[in-house]
């Protein structure tokens, strides 16, 4: 089988990097600007939460993804088992990492459609290479490798800039996907890698037939960090570019209000249920995340109670919600999957969902916004769900 050593190398080097606090984003992403009101009488019942979501044809427990990760390396395959079991026993959605270096190396992701066949799986490629000879004959391999429910394109100019082995002819990448959408057999979605997609350019996204646009804002694992820690010795002239970006709460608000009814996936700093609650109330119609699992990786465990913190707090949004009548946030499930020796372990990812669940309940926002019109059919179905049982 052939092998690409280099960009093995690269890409385990991006998970040991990703682990480092050091190339964490410094800036803010904005969750913290926003806070709901407690309800304390929301009456309803906690567990007639009805957080379920549909997404590409899957109904999920919650609208939530493990995000993009890796691919392409023998640890990145273990790594993406666990994550895919992991999403399918909780049923939510799963996009793997860049598949481009797999794919070019004779490997292929089919055995992970064997362990998660109910959820939606969404292949991944690079914008530039998809820009490139063979780009969409390459992007129609992704897919059929993996039998993808659909494809990420992912925007990464910065990354590719400051990457000492970076591809930074990005002409023709916006024709390439406008052929994808036209050619491909599946759904393609596109996503930045956290500087974030401005509304102008996601409205041109949604004019090409894009199925969805993940806004991937600043404040999560942060790329220019990472690749600027793998220069030897001229990392400093990136260093006004360190924390570049668009803070994952301004651009969502921004792309939702100016693509109303589109599917636009919220993404960069997610840490917990909370950020998941805050980012669907404000249009979100799904959250992808990975910084927390990734945070687990390095540990003996490999893949730990990823998304425990998210589903406590997701849960109490829900519940604060409720009281306001804006309805329930459709829970993610959040969850740990764990891989060691070979055995995919799943602890429990109802956590995220849980946190989801219970904002849905008590939480009341300030104000009314056309943007919580999905946690008011969120309450609403549980209030109806109430009623039934009564």
């Amino acid at each position: 089988m052939p092998s690409d050593k280099p960009a093995a190398a690269r890409k385990d080097a991006h998970l040991d990097l990703a682990l480092d606090p050091g190339t964490r984003s410094q800036g803010e992403n904005g969750f913290d600007r926003i806070s709901f009101t407690h309800c304390a009488l929301p009456e309803m019942r906690l567990e007639a939460v009805d957080l379920t979501t549909e997404f590409l044809g899957y109904r999920l427990s919650a609208p939530l993804m493990i995000g993009a990760m890796t691919g392409g390396t023998a640890r990145a395959e273990q790594i993406n088992q666990a994550l895919a079991l992991a999403a399918q026993q909780q049923s939510i959605a799963f996009a793997v990492g860049s598949q481009r270096a797999g794919l070019e190396a004779g490997q292929t992701a089919r055995q992970l459609r064997s362990l998660a066949p109910h959820i939606p799986i969404i292949g991944n490629l690079g914008g530039v290479q998809l820009a490139q000879s063979g780009g969409l004959d390459l992007a129609k391999a992704a897919i059929d490798d993996l039998q993808a429910d659909a494809i990420a394109i992912h925007l990464n100019p910065l990354q590719e800039a400051v990457q000492p082995e970076g591809e930074t002819d990005w002409t023709g990448v916006k024709q390439a996907i406008a052929g994808l959408v036209k050619s491909a057999a599946v759904p393609v979605l596109v996503k930045e890698v956290g500087a974030g997609i401005n509304a102008t350019l996601a409205v041109e996204l949604f004019e090409m037939g894009v199925t969805a646009v993940d806004v991937a804002g600043f404040g999560g694992t942060n790329w220019a960090r990472i690749e600027a820690a793998r220069r030897s010795h001229d990392s400093a002239m990136f260093a006004p570019f360190l924390d570049w970006g668009m803070p994952t709460i301004e651009v969502l608000q921004q792309v939702c209000e100016a693509c109303p009814g589109q599917v636009v996936i919220a993404s960069g700093g997610v840490r917990h249920g909370l950020d998941a609650a805050k980012a669907i109330w404000l249009g979100a119609s799904m959250v992808s995340a990975a910084g927390p699992m990734l945070a687990n990786l390095g540990a003996t465990d490999a893949i730990t109670k990823i998304y425990q913190p998210l589903e406590t707090t997701d849960g109490a949004g829900v519940i604060f919600d409720r009281c306001a009548g804006s309805g329930g946030i459709p829970p993610g499930t959040g969850a740990a999957g764990r891989y060691a020796d070979h055995a995919l372990i799943t602890p429990p990812l109802h956590d995220l969902i849980t946190q989801l669940e219970l904002l849905t309940a008590i939480a009341a926002p300030a104000r009314q916004q056309r943007h919580s019109a999905r946690f008011w059919q969120c309450r609403q179905s549980a209030k109806s769900a109430a009623a039934v049982r009564a």
